[in-house]
């Protein structure tokens, strides 16, 4: 390998490298945006004596969101994973306004 092959290598990862930086801020960014969106929800199902989860709703969104998945090239196992993940964390959010 030459010198500006090695130098080109290290820009072209460097460009990757700052996309990727982009795109975990854009992830971050719009997990809190769900994150506010969601702890309304749970004040509102508190105030109402709703149960913190709706199971029909979760796997509706879970097969949705595996769909999207596929569309975007996306493992859905890997897509349902992280749903589950987020759901999780959310009807802990709406259990802490029941109490």
């Amino acid at each position: 390998m030459t010198q500006d092959t090695t130098q080109r290598a290290a820009e072209i990862l460097a460009e990757h490298r700052a996309s990727i930086d982009r795109l975990d801020a854009i992830l971050v960014y719009t997990l809190g945006e769900r994150f506010k969106h969601t702890q309304a929800v749970g004040k509102l199902k508190a105030q109402h004596d709703l149960p913190p989860s709706d199971p029909a709703r979760e796997a509706k969104q879970v097969a949705r969101l595996e769909e999207l998945a596929q569309d975007a090239d996306v493992d859905p196992v890997f897509a349902r994973k992280l749903l589950n993940f987020i759901i999780a964390e959310v009807i802990q959010h709406h259990k802490q306004h029941q109490s």
